[in-house]
C-alpha cells in the first residue's frame, strides 16, 4: 500500500469529526473552511469538502445561512448544530484511546512475550 492511499483512508476516517471540530467556535465560510482544512492536510482539494458539508447538512450535523457578501456573490455560512457537537464530543471521547491504541500497535504493543 502506498504513502499516498494510507493518507487517503485515514483523512477519510476522520474528516467529517474534524470539520465539525473547526466548527465549534464559530460560523464558517465554506472556502475558509477549505483554506484551513488543506493547511492542516486534512484535504487535498477544496473539492473533497462541499460533498462532506452536505452530507453533514443532510444529517442535521450543520445548518447553513446565507449572508450578503461586499464581494460577489452571496456566501453560504455552516453552524455546528447540538447533534453535532455531542457528535464532536464522542469523537474526542473515543479518538484518546483509539489513537493510543494505534501507537501500541505501531510499536509491537500487546504481543505474547
Amino acid at each position: 500500500m502506498d504513502d499516498l492511499r494510507i493518507l487517503t483512508n485515514l483523512r477519510k476516517g476522520v474528516l467529517e469529526c474534524c470539520v465539525l471540530a473547526l466548527m465549534q467556535d464559530h460560523d464558517v465560510y465554506g472556502v475558509d473552511l477549505a483554506k484551513r482544512l488543506t493547511a492542516l492536510g486534512l484535504i487535498a482539494s477544496e473539492g473533497t469538502l462541499y460533498p462532506v458539508l452536505s452530507r453533514l447538512r443532510k444529517t442535521g450535523l450543520v445548518s447553513t445561512r446565507w449572508e450578503e457578501s461586499t464581494m460577489g456573490p452571496p456566501r453560504r455560512y455552516y453552524s455546528i448544530t447540538a447533534e453535532g457537537r455531542h457528535v464532536v464530543e464522542q469523537f474526542q471521547h473515543i479518538w484518546g484511546s483509539f489513537s493510543t491504541s494505534v501507537e501500541a500497535a505501531l510499536r509491537g504493543g500487546g504481543k505474547d512475550e
